[in-house]
């Protein structure tokens, strides 16, 4: 089992990234499938996910600016982060569960990826 997560970078605020995360070893059209980040001395916190019927679920704060797809026949998940903003500087990581019910608690997710840096400037 594998989630490989990649697409980050350094940017400027404002501008536009798009990670991927790809996974392998899953039946991945079973996964719940989202994005936790994590910055230097906070907890991590859920960004955003989408169930294994598609049905999307956001942060408050990016919704609108960020937007979570899946590609089931690709096995991958992606975000699209646009508009970014010095606090969305963080490691990103995408996680997978096999859960039926819908969660956005990371302790419900079983597998991850090995994360990608995301920092903006300002």
């Amino acid at each position: 089992v594998q989630l490989q997560a990649s697409g980050g970078g350094l940017v400027q605020a404002g501008a536009t990234l798009r990670l991927s995360c790809a996974a392998s070893g899953l039946t991945f059209n079973m996964l719940q499938m989202s994005w936790f980040r994590q910055a230097l001395g906070k907890e991590r916190e859920f960004v955003t996910g989408i169930s294994r019927r598609s049905a999307t679920y956001y942060n408050d704060s990016v919704k609108g600016r960020f937007t979570i797809s899946r590609d089931n026949a690709k096995n991958t998940v992606y975000l699209q982060m646009n508009s970014l903003k010095p606090e969305d500087t963080a490691v990103y990581y995408c996680a997978a569960s096999r859960r039926l019910v819908w969660s956005d608690s990371a302790k419900d997710y079983t597998y991850w990826g090995q994360g990608t840096q995301v920092t903006v400037s300002s």
